[in-house]
């Protein structure tokens, strides 16, 4: 059993109750002199005294994800891994931060990563009247360096966005920002044998998302938008997780074909890249095909439009809707991307349902 599961917590307590009752049983049957009784009684007592302990411990690193397995307990953990420590998604607690956005910390059951991911709900959300309406949902992924709180500090969000809702430009949305290189790790969002971060966002914020909000299903109901090192994670995610992501906005994005400094082992990088996984489209169509969105500057030495170019003319007879969008000044910085705003949100919001009521709300 794992050290966070369930079925090991309740073992526990009912270990727990076990030992209080065999110690009352046999606390009068015990027979024999003094020194044999007392040394068996507080033998006892201290059985009942360990496993009430190791109860509460458990209780406490559930709460608060000290240990993550057995391994780490111990220490036998394989640092190597990637593993990290945090609650559980089925633990984790949402709590308001600064912005009027919900901030919570919790570990991936799959790919035992763990980070900060901020959620922004549209207004109205908790009112009576919304409390069936299930929402799409906008992941925004930030640049390296950068965190989650960025998008809030000096991306706009979600007052930016919301601008757009009022124009009638997007529909009201879930605004979803996880942390994309958890443990200061970059990996371009890249699944490497040692740290799974493509199924950190993918598999593990997505479930956290759906099973704390009234989410729409996938994939028409789950988008992207990132810049730099994140727009290149907009742009690969899609194309990786068809079956999770309509669509992909991808602002500035790093080198399509992507960074041997992050993904050192060229035939991986070659073949999870955003351009290797279009060029696997060629022979293997995408099912949904999703469409993407590429954004950048003509001054933009670290994303040139060259990139861009050749992702689109790739980008023929695969399937895979490309649309771009060269803006004529501006450096790799916020000024930039915010300015991308009012043309890549609204597409974006194009490729994705609309807010619906549901029976069953969330």
């Amino acid at each position: 059993m794992e050290l966070t599961s369930t079925s090991f917590f309740v073992t526990l307590n009912i270990v727990t109750f076990l030992m209080v009752l065999t110690t009352l049983f046999l606390w009068g049957k015990v027979r024999g002199p003094g020194w044999v009784r007392w040394p068996l009684r507080t033998g006892l007592i201290v059985l009942c005294q360990l496993t009430a302990i190791a109860t509460v411990a458990t209780v406490i690193n559930n709460d608060y994800g000290l240990y993550a397995s057995w391994d780490d307990l111990l220490g036998t953990e394989n640092g190597g891994t990637g593993n990290m420590t945090g609650p559980p998604a089925t633990r984790a607690k949402f709590s308001p931060a600064n912005g009027g956005v919900r901030t919570t910390y919790f570990r991936g059951e799959r790919s035992r990563l763990a980070g900060e991911v901020l959620v922004s709900t549209p207004p109205g959300y908790d009112e009576a009247a919304r409390r069936t309406t299930h929402y799409p949902v906008v992941m925004l992924l930030h640049g390296v360096p950068g965190s989650p709180q960025t998008w809030l500090d000096r991306g706009g969000m979600p007052g930016r966005f919301r601008d757009l809702v009022g124009q009638g430009l997007a529909h009201e949305a879930i605004l979803v920002m996880p942390i994309v290189d958890p443990g200061g790790v970059d990996t371009d969002c890249t699944d490497l044998p040692h740290r799974r971060t493509a199924t950190w966002i993918a598999s593990d914020v997505t479930d956290l998302i759906s099973r704390n909000f009234r989410t729409l299903p996938s994939p028409r109901g789950w988008g992207l938008m990132g810049l730099s090192t994140g727009g290149y994670c907009a742009a690969r995610l899609p194309l990786q997780f068809p079956d999770k992501f309509a669509a992909g906005a991808a602002l500035d994005p790093d080198p399509l074909t992507g960074d041997p400094d992050v993904v050192e082992d060229a035939r991986l990088r070659a073949r999870t890249s955003p351009m290797g996984l279009l060029r696997a489209a060629r022979t293997t169509p995408l099912k949904p095909s999703p469409a993407l969105f590429l954004a950048t500057s003509k001054q933009d030495p670290d994303s040139p439009p060259s990139y861009i170019d050749r992702f689109r003319e790739d980008a023929a007879g695969t399937g895979v809707e490309v649309a771009t969008d060269v803006v004529p000044r501006g450096g790799h910085n916020w000024n930039t991307w915010q300015g991308m705003y009012p043309k890549a949100l609204p597409w974006l919001d194009g490729r994705l349902d609309a807010p619906r009521k549901e029976d069953q709300g969330g």
